[in-house]
């Protein structure tokens, strides 16, 4: 009689249970993608690549359709100090189709990487196109130099009191989960004042840019990107 009544018991349960699963399964992401942030993974938002001989707006697209990077500093922890240390960061040059090409990042002194940047401001930002459909649409492997990245050195500073907001709506429309994160964490905004920039996206090595030629540039975004 017990094994009836959990046999009875079980398309009952699974009944129950459906309409939560679904609930789940079709709620939006909180991050990039989620309602009303629109989708830039999709064929019909990114752009094409600008010509790769055109490397500070290849710098700049990669830049703005990057929603996180590796950020690589010199260690402040005993076993490793002075050694490179790289961590994960979300990151936004601005609105969505605005962007001005300067890296802002939400960051707080609990963080490791925030207590070596106080100690040396020093810093090496990665980003690659792999985390867009653009190198799986192509076939290219993030390791290969199709898949466009670029590299930006030098400091990272907090930003001042005029630039908060700017970074603030950067980072939160792009990333709206930050909003809600533990204000106990003393969290601040920040941004790398750029002096170096690597591009790699083709075969023969990176191409030079100066910030100069980087940040005398646009990048064409379609009208409905950040659209819902």
């Amino acid at each position: 009689m017990a094994q009836l009544a959990r046999g009875s018991a079980r398309p009952l349960l699974a009944a129950l249970l459906a309409p939560v699963l679904v609930a789940l399964l079709a709620a939006p992401a909180r991050g990039r993608g989620g309602r009303g942030h629109g989708d830039w993974d999709t064929d019909a938002l990114l752009p094409p690549l600008p010509p790769r001989e055109d490397a500070a707006r290849v710098a700049r697209f990669v830049t703005h359709f990057s929603d996180w990077g590796a950020l690589a500093t010199l260690s402040t922890q005993e076993r490793v100090r002075g050694l490179p240390f790289a961590d994960v960061l979300s990151l936004s040059d601005g609105l969505p189709g605005k962007g001005s090409g300067v890296p802002y990042f939400y960051l707080s002194p609990l963080q490791q990487l925030a207590g070596d940047l106080k100690e040396n401001p020093y810093a090496t930002l990665t980003m690659s196109l792999a985390q867009t459909d653009f190198c799986r649409k192509h076939g290219y492997d993030p390791q290969s130099p199709l898949c466009a990245h670029v590299i930006l050195a030098g400091t990272v500073t907090k930003v001042n009191e005029t630039e908060r907001d700017v970074a603030k709506q950067a980072l939160f429309t792009r990333h709206p989960e930050m909003a809600s994160w533990p204000s106990s964490h003393d969290w601040f905004f920040a941004k790398l004042d750029i002096t170096n920039i690597w591009v790699l996206d083709y075969f023969g090595g990176p191409k030079t840019v100066t910030p100069e030629e980087y940040y005398n540039v646009t990048v064409q975004c379609p009208s409905r990107m950040g659209r819902p």
